[in-house]
């Protein structure tokens, strides 16, 4: 996580691609099954079957926090905002450094048209991954409406 804090764009997007290929390893190749059906089934566009795998897989592997962010993909997708908030709340519970869960928490609650804590939320991205890119222009899109002072 230090080496993402302290990366350039090119090299951070690289450690997030190799932080993101450790998060999905649950440890079990039964679990990583899962994992990857249900994101091939996200990816399809099937999203009842996504939720249905990551559920099995958090029944099965409460503690992996990935199987929640990637559940919490999958409701905000059906638009069900407050089972995917929870669902976000529950992997950082487990992965405070999960900045992929904190951005989708931003794009949730922007969505709902709150944005101050969107706002933290984003801006608690930035703490850990300087460089993200959405992140950044998510801050300075809500910049001025939350502090009233225009960057």
């Amino acid at each position: 996580m230090q080496q993402l804090h302290d990366a350039d764009p090119a090299d951070a997007r690289t450690i997030e691609r190799e932080l993101d290929l450790v998060w999905r390893r649950s440890g079990s190749p039964a679990m990583d099954l899962l994992m990857s059906r249900g994101q091939d089934a996200l990816e399809a566009g099937e999203v009842e079957t996504a939720i249905g795998h990551f559920s099995a897989l958090i029944d099965h592997a409460p503690d992996f926090a990935e199987a929640w962010h990637r559940r919490a993909t999958a409701f905000y997708r059906q638009e069900e905002f407050g089972l995917a908030i929870s669902d976000l709340g529950r992997a950082l519970a487990l992965n405070p450094q999960h900045f992929n869960a904190m951005y989708g928490l931003g794009v949730i609650l922007e969505s709902l048209d709150r944005p101050d804590p969107a706002f933290r939320a984003y801006s608690q991205v930035l703490e850990l991954y300087p460089t993200h890119e959405r992140a950044l222009e998510a801050v300075d899109r809500l910049q001025a409406q939350v502090t009233g002072i225009s960057l």
